[in-house]
């Protein structure tokens, strides 16, 4: 067991598109050809982050479907994302199955996204946390004081970059309270987000330091304070958008999870050997087998 306890939560469709993504698909399918590149990489970015962070505990957490709560709240949500690849259809699933065979407790939850679960289950986490996503809006998550990381992958499979307050501030110039907020005024096209007309990164990041939060920015925007009369307007203008925008960003952390047990217990050998035959997975799913064992 590690000599720390750590809970590693894995952000499931973030790392398993990143894995997707970086793997050739025409190298990783079946004979019913199924493909099953995203999976294969999955699996081999997991025994990785096993082997540098040596968690305790694991879980990996997913989303069930784009209609959550953030869809209602802001109908334009993840409108402008592209269609699922063709290929990449059915490899969720069998990831689901690996992580099963594994021993890793997977949660989803309707109405929510993987996002949620991971803000709820690192805020009411009794020990350290470190967090495996491809998504920053988990950026809002990262604290030294209660032992919060995020691990970001970008773009490969071995580019892992770890986030604490301190690299936070130095690549963005906001702290990580402040990351919702500064993603609406920003904005994300991945989630529909348009931003404040005008207003990029540096600018966002000057404001927020000059006024703390929206509401902040807003009010000094009212008075005529504190900003030039060109971002005063562009404040000014996005007033309906600015109200809803920072909700959608943040992350739920009050979640009722049941208390799921995620303590790392030794993976079914015959299970992950048979799911490595049945999707043509090769040897990543049993070394990621052999990796759990060794901590266990």
């Amino acid at each position: 067991m590690s000599q720390r306890p750590t809970l590693l939560i894995v952000d499931g469709h973030s790392m398993a598109f990143r894995a997707f993504f970086a793997l050739p698909v025409e190298n990783f399918a079946t004979r019913t050809g199924q493909h099953t590149n995203g999976v294969f990489g999955f699996t081999s970015m997991l025994i990785n982050v096993l082997r540098d962070e040596q968690p305790s505990h694991i879980a990996a957490a997913f989303d069930v479907s784009r209609q959550t709560f953030r869809k209602e709240k802001y109908p334009e949500y993840k409108e402008g994302r592209s269609a699922t690849p063709d290929e990449f259809r059915g490899q969720i699933d069998i990831t689901k199955e690996v992580l099963g065979a594994l021993g890793i407790t997977v949660l989803a939850e309707a109405g929510y996204e993987a996002d949620d679960i991971i803000g709820s289950l690192a805020t009411q986490a009794a020990i350290p946390v470190d967090v495996v996503t491809g998504d920053r809006d988990l950026f809002q998550l990262v604290d030294d004081a209660t032992g919060v990381r995020v691990i970001y992958t970008g773009r490969g499979m071995s580019n892992l970059e770890l986030l604490t307050d301190a690299v936070v501030v130095e690549k963005y110039k906001i702290l990580p309270t402040q990351y919702a907020d500064f993603a609406a005024l920003r904005g994300d096209p991945s989630d529909g987000l348009p931003g404040v007309p005008g207003v990029g990164e540096k600018t966002a990041a000057t404001l927020l330091a000059a006024h703390g939060d929206l509401a902040g920015i807003v009010a000094a925007a009212e008075r005529g304070e504190g900003m030039s009369a060109g971002v005063r307007a562009k404040v000014l203008g996005a007033a309906d958008y600015i109200a809803v925008a920072p909700k959608v960003v943040e992350v739920v952390r009050d979640l009722d999870l049941g208390a799921p047990d995620t303590r790392l217990t030794a993976p079914d050998p015959a299970a992950v050997e048979a799911l490595a035959a049945a999707w043509s997975l090769g040897s990543s799913a049993t070394r990621a087998a052999e990796a759990i064992t060794a901590r266990v």
